[in-house]
């Protein structure tokens, strides 16, 4: 009996990635005025970001369905498996809800894990997961080890603009315009599975600044289980500068960092140009809680 993973595009891995890694992909679905996508399958990040920048409103995003989870169960169980199903934070999405009420026909055959995450936090998590696996451990295993360990994992993002938080009511245009003049970079983390605000950083080097800082108030990064950085938009120039700016944190512990890109769920909110790090902590330490 051997266990599957079926994981969500709010971890921002594509399916090629899901495919790599052994996983079952469930797309939301990004709409655009009357036009529905599947995230990642027929809209790829950098298209969604093309659209994104071009249209006055916001795309929106719909949960995916209980029906959809039962159609992965089965294949699962079907073939004689177990699953271990991860889903985005549900505080920020019904998915996770979904996942369960689905989850009820089949007690004892699949388990689920709320991340309490999104984007690169989910995905380090899956990661972790499929290690995991690697290691012998059954599904009600990793299930219960990851509730577990998900708690140690800290999200640290820097935008570069305000403009689609005012555009999703989030902010003023008041304050998104002060903001702009001013060059304010807010610093997002991610706690109990919402975001919160961590600071503002004029310019984007005293943002990679309070990066730095938090990471380190974190407890420092534990390299021996997965992490990950992240960028939105067309271009990884402003991530890539962080990476030189913070090069004393990986330079005595990886060569080439993992770097992948923020899609819809986050992206639609951040816009472009926003970076993120994801990462267990060493230790209890908690940027949150001063």
């Amino acid at each position: 009996m051997a266990v599957q993973f079926i994981i969500d595009s709010g971890s921002d891995i594509l399916p090629h990635e899901a495919e790599e890694l052994g996983a079952i992909h469930l797309p939301l679905k990004v709409l655009f005025g009357e036009k529905e996508y599947a995230d990642g399958v027929d809209l790829t990040h950098r298209e969604f970001y093309e659209k994104l920048v071009e249209s006055d409103v916001l795309p929106t995003t719909s949960q995916i369905t209980p029906a959809d989870y039962m159609d992965a169960y089965e294949r699962v169980v079907s073939a004689g498996d177990e699953a271990v199903v991860i889903t985005l934070s549900g505080k920020l999405s019904g998915t996770y809800q979904s996942a369960m009420l689905a989850a009820q026909e089949y007690e004892g055959k699949v388990f689920v894990v709320d991340s309490e995450n999104v984007c690169i936090g989910e995905r380090i998590l899956i990661l972790r997961g499929v290690k995991l696996r690697e290691q012998g451990l059954t599904a009600q295993e990793i299930a219960k080890q990851l509730d577990k360990e998900k708690k140690q994992i800290r999200v640290l993002a820097l935008l570069d603009t305000l403009e689609y938080l005012k555009k999703g009511g989030r902010i003023s245009a008041a304050t998104a315009l002060a903001g702009g003049l001013l060059s304010i970079k807010p610093v997002l983390a991610v706690e109990k599975g919402g975001l919160v605000q961590m600071g503002k950083a004029r310019g984007s080097r005293m943002g990679n600044n309070l990066l730095r800082e938090l990471t380190v108030k974190c407890g420092g990064i534990d390299f021996e289980k997965p992490l990950c950085l992240a960028y939105s938009g067309l271009s990884d120039t402003l991530l890539q500068k962080y990476i030189e700016d913070s090069a004393e944190l990986w330079k005595d512990h990886m060569g080439k960092l993992p770097v992948a890109t923020v899609g819809c769920a986050i992206g639609t909110h951040a816009g472009p140009g926003a970076i993120a790090v994801a990462f267990f902590a060493n230790s209890d330490g908690d940027p949150t809680n001063p």
